[in-house]
Protein backbone atom coordinates (compact mmCIF):
# COMPACT_ATOMS: atom_id res chain seq x y z
CA UNK A 1 0.00 0.00 0.00
CA UNK A 2 2.83 2.38 0.87
CA UNK A 3 4.37 1.90 -2.58
CA UNK A 4 1.03 2.61 -4.24
CA UNK A 5 0.64 5.86 -2.27
CA UNK A 6 4.20 6.95 -3.09
CA UNK A 7 3.69 6.15 -6.79
CA UNK A 8 0.43 8.12 -6.87
CA UNK A 9 2.07 11.08 -5.12
CA UNK A 10 5.02 11.12 -7.53
CA UNK A 11 2.68 10.90 -10.50
CA UNK A 12 0.54 13.80 -9.22
CA UNK A 13 3.61 15.97 -8.63
CA UNK A 14 4.99 15.12 -12.08
CA UNK A 15 1.70 15.85 -13.84
CA UNK A 16 1.36 19.10 -11.92
CA UNK A 17 4.90 20.17 -12.78
CA UNK A 18 4.31 19.29 -16.43
CA UNK A 19 1.20 21.49 -16.51
CA UNK A 20 3.04 24.42 -14.94
CA UNK A 21 6.04 24.17 -17.27
CA UNK A 22 3.92 23.91 -20.40
CA UNK A 23 1.54 26.67 -19.34
CA UNK A 24 4.46 29.05 -18.85
CA UNK A 25 6.17 28.21 -22.13
CA UNK A 26 6.69 31.24 -24.34
CA UNK A 27 6.44 31.68 -28.08
CA UNK A 28 4.45 29.97 -30.81
CA UNK A 29 4.86 26.21 -30.84
CA UNK A 30 6.53 24.58 -33.84
CA UNK A 31 3.88 22.78 -35.89
CA UNK A 32 4.94 19.42 -37.26
CA UNK A 33 3.87 18.51 -40.79
CA UNK A 34 1.78 15.35 -40.88
CA UNK A 35 -0.76 13.38 -42.93
CA UNK A 36 -4.29 13.24 -41.51
CA UNK A 37 -5.69 9.92 -40.31
CA UNK A 38 -8.36 10.06 -43.04
CA UNK A 39 -5.60 8.90 -45.40
CA UNK A 40 -4.49 5.98 -43.24
CA UNK A 41 -4.68 2.78 -45.36
CA UNK A 42 -7.70 0.54 -44.95
CA UNK A 43 -5.55 -2.52 -45.72
CA UNK A 44 -2.13 -3.15 -44.16
CA UNK A 45 -0.14 -6.37 -44.23
CA UNK A 46 -3.12 -8.61 -44.99
CA UNK A 47 -5.42 -6.87 -42.46
CA UNK A 48 -8.50 -5.04 -43.81
CA UNK A 49 -10.50 -2.48 -41.86
CA UNK A 50 -14.01 -1.36 -41.14
CA UNK A 51 -14.59 2.16 -39.82
CA UNK A 52 -16.32 2.69 -36.48
CA UNK A 53 -19.20 5.23 -36.35
CA UNK A 54 -17.96 8.81 -35.69
CA UNK A 55 -17.58 9.76 -32.04
CA UNK A 56 -20.15 12.10 -30.58
CA UNK A 57 -19.17 15.74 -30.18
CA UNK A 58 -19.34 15.68 -26.39
CA UNK A 59 -16.91 12.73 -26.28
CA UNK A 60 -14.52 14.48 -28.66
CA UNK A 61 -14.67 17.59 -26.50
CA UNK A 62 -13.67 15.57 -23.43
CA UNK A 63 -10.84 13.83 -25.30
CA UNK A 64 -9.57 17.11 -26.76
CA UNK A 65 -8.03 15.39 -29.80
CA UNK A 66 -7.10 17.27 -32.96
CA UNK A 67 -7.37 14.14 -35.09
CA UNK A 68 -8.37 10.56 -34.37
CA UNK A 69 -8.85 7.17 -36.00
CA UNK A 70 -11.08 4.35 -34.77
CA UNK A 71 -11.27 1.13 -36.82
CA UNK A 72 -11.38 -2.63 -36.54
CA UNK A 73 -8.87 -4.51 -38.68
CA UNK A 74 -9.61 -8.08 -39.70
CA UNK A 75 -7.80 -11.03 -41.15
CA UNK A 76 -9.08 -14.64 -41.24
CA UNK A 77 -9.76 -15.76 -37.69
CA UNK A 78 -8.69 -12.50 -36.01
CA UNK A 79 -9.84 -8.94 -35.37
CA UNK A 80 -7.98 -6.07 -33.68
CA UNK A 81 -9.48 -2.74 -32.66
CA UNK A 82 -7.29 0.27 -33.35
CA UNK A 83 -7.69 3.71 -31.79
CA UNK A 84 -5.27 6.59 -32.32
CA UNK A 85 -5.80 10.05 -30.86
CA UNK A 86 -3.48 12.84 -32.01
CA UNK A 87 -2.78 16.06 -30.11
CA UNK A 88 -1.09 18.83 -32.06
CA UNK A 89 -0.26 20.65 -28.84
CA UNK A 90 -0.50 19.77 -25.16
CA UNK A 91 0.16 23.26 -23.85
CA UNK A 92 -3.45 24.40 -23.57
CA UNK A 93 -4.75 21.72 -21.21
CA UNK A 94 -5.54 19.10 -23.87
CA UNK A 95 -3.39 16.17 -22.79
CA UNK A 96 -3.62 12.49 -23.61
CA UNK A 97 -6.11 10.37 -21.67
CA UNK A 98 -4.74 7.09 -20.39
CA UNK A 99 -6.85 3.98 -21.06
CA UNK A 100 -6.31 3.23 -17.36
CA UNK A 101 -8.83 6.00 -16.73
CA UNK A 102 -11.15 5.56 -19.71
CA UNK A 103 -11.72 1.80 -19.82
CA UNK A 104 -13.07 1.42 -16.24
CA UNK A 105 -15.55 4.18 -17.06
CA UNK A 106 -16.86 2.01 -19.90
CA UNK A 107 -17.41 -0.92 -17.55
CA UNK A 108 -14.11 -2.76 -18.12
CA UNK A 109 -12.15 -3.87 -15.08
CA UNK A 110 -8.40 -4.60 -15.11
CA UNK A 111 -7.45 -8.23 -14.51
CA UNK A 112 -3.70 -7.89 -15.00
CA UNK A 113 -1.28 -5.22 -16.11
CA UNK A 114 2.36 -4.96 -17.06
CA UNK A 115 4.76 -4.13 -19.87
CA UNK A 116 5.36 -6.00 -23.11
CA UNK A 117 8.72 -5.79 -24.88
CA UNK A 118 9.20 -6.74 -28.53
CA UNK A 119 11.59 -6.06 -31.42
CA UNK A 120 11.09 -2.78 -33.26
CA UNK A 121 9.54 -3.81 -36.62
CA UNK A 122 11.01 -0.70 -38.28
CA UNK A 123 14.56 -1.82 -37.43
CA UNK A 124 15.18 -5.14 -35.64
CA UNK A 125 18.71 -3.95 -34.74
CA UNK A 126 17.30 -0.95 -32.83
CA UNK A 127 16.50 -1.10 -29.10
CA UNK A 128 13.28 -3.09 -28.49
CA UNK A 129 9.98 -1.31 -27.96
CA UNK A 130 8.14 -1.46 -24.65
CA UNK A 131 4.37 -0.88 -24.42
CA UNK A 132 1.66 -1.23 -21.80
CA UNK A 133 -0.13 -4.59 -21.66
CA UNK A 134 -3.50 -4.96 -19.96
CA UNK A 135 -6.05 -7.74 -19.65
CA UNK A 136 -9.50 -6.32 -18.95
CA UNK A 137 -12.83 -7.99 -18.28
CA UNK A 138 -16.54 -7.12 -18.51
CA UNK A 139 -18.79 -9.96 -17.39
CA UNK A 140 -17.45 -13.09 -19.07
CA UNK A 141 -15.70 -11.21 -21.88
CA UNK A 142 -11.96 -10.58 -21.71
CA UNK A 143 -9.85 -8.32 -23.90
CA UNK A 144 -6.12 -7.86 -24.31
CA UNK A 145 -5.07 -4.21 -24.59
CA UNK A 146 -1.76 -2.78 -25.74
CA UNK A 147 -1.20 0.96 -25.67
CA UNK A 148 1.63 3.43 -25.93
CA UNK A 149 2.42 7.10 -26.53
CA UNK A 150 4.08 8.01 -29.81
CA UNK A 151 5.47 11.21 -31.26
CA UNK A 152 8.56 13.31 -31.74
CA UNK A 153 10.51 10.17 -32.70
CA UNK A 154 9.63 7.97 -29.72
CA UNK A 155 7.42 5.02 -28.82
CA UNK A 156 6.91 5.22 -25.04
CA UNK A 157 4.98 2.91 -22.74
CA UNK A 158 5.79 4.55 -19.41
CA UNK A 159 3.41 7.27 -18.20
CA UNK A 160 6.31 8.81 -16.29
CA UNK A 161 8.72 8.97 -19.21
CA UNK A 162 5.99 10.25 -21.50
CA UNK A 163 5.62 13.31 -19.24
CA UNK A 164 9.38 13.75 -18.85
CA UNK A 165 9.93 13.67 -22.62
CA UNK A 166 7.03 16.07 -23.08
CA UNK A 167 8.72 18.71 -20.92
CA UNK A 168 12.17 18.10 -22.42
CA UNK A 169 10.92 18.31 -26.01
CA UNK A 170 8.86 21.41 -25.27
CA UNK A 171 12.11 23.10 -24.23
CA UNK A 172 14.41 21.49 -26.80
CA UNK A 173 12.19 21.28 -29.91
CA UNK A 174 9.37 23.69 -29.02
CA UNK A 175 6.97 20.81 -29.75
CA UNK A 176 4.45 18.92 -27.61
CA UNK A 177 2.60 17.02 -30.36
CA UNK A 178 2.03 13.29 -29.78
CA UNK A 179 -0.56 10.55 -29.98
CA UNK A 180 -1.86 7.67 -27.96
CA UNK A 181 -2.11 4.37 -29.85
CA UNK A 182 -4.35 1.63 -28.43
CA UNK A 183 -4.93 -1.91 -29.71
CA UNK A 184 -7.62 -4.28 -28.39
CA UNK A 185 -8.01 -8.00 -29.14
CA UNK A 186 -10.71 -10.29 -27.72
CA UNK A 187 -9.43 -13.27 -25.75
CA UNK A 188 -11.30 -16.29 -27.10
CA UNK A 189 -11.71 -18.55 -24.12
CA UNK A 190 -10.41 -18.91 -20.57
CA UNK A 191 -6.89 -19.62 -19.41
CA UNK A 192 -3.34 -18.69 -20.29
CA UNK A 193 -3.34 -20.43 -23.68
CA UNK A 194 -6.19 -18.27 -25.00
CA UNK A 195 -4.45 -15.15 -23.67
CA UNK A 196 -1.19 -16.15 -25.37
CA UNK A 197 -3.03 -16.68 -28.67
CA UNK A 198 -4.56 -13.20 -28.41
CA UNK A 199 -1.11 -11.75 -27.72
CA UNK A 200 0.34 -13.39 -30.84
CA UNK A 201 -2.45 -11.90 -32.97
CA UNK A 202 -2.25 -8.41 -31.50
CA UNK A 203 1.54 -8.38 -31.88
CA UNK A 204 1.22 -9.53 -35.49
CA UNK A 205 -0.95 -6.48 -36.12
CA UNK A 206 1.35 -4.13 -34.16
CA UNK A 207 4.27 -5.28 -36.31
CA UNK A 208 2.55 -4.19 -39.53
CA UNK A 209 1.01 -1.07 -37.99
CA UNK A 210 4.06 0.65 -36.49
CA UNK A 211 6.04 0.98 -39.76
CA UNK A 212 3.02 2.78 -41.27
CA UNK A 213 2.87 5.55 -38.67
CA UNK A 214 5.80 7.85 -39.48
CA UNK A 215 3.92 10.24 -41.77
CA UNK A 216 0.86 10.34 -39.48
CA UNK A 217 2.81 10.76 -36.22
CA UNK A 218 5.73 12.97 -37.22
CA UNK A 219 9.20 12.48 -35.84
Amino acid sequence: MKNVIVRAAVLCVMFGATTVVLANARGAETKASRTLFDSFPMTIGGWSATVDPPMEEDILKVLGVDDYLSRIYYRPGAAVGLYMGYYGSQRQGDTMHSPQNCLPGAGWEPVSQGLLTFADPRNPAAPPLQVNRYVIQKGLERQLVLYWYQGRGRVVGSEYWSKIYLVLDAARLNRTDAAIVRLMRRIDGPGAEAEAAAEREILAFANVLIPQLSTFLPE
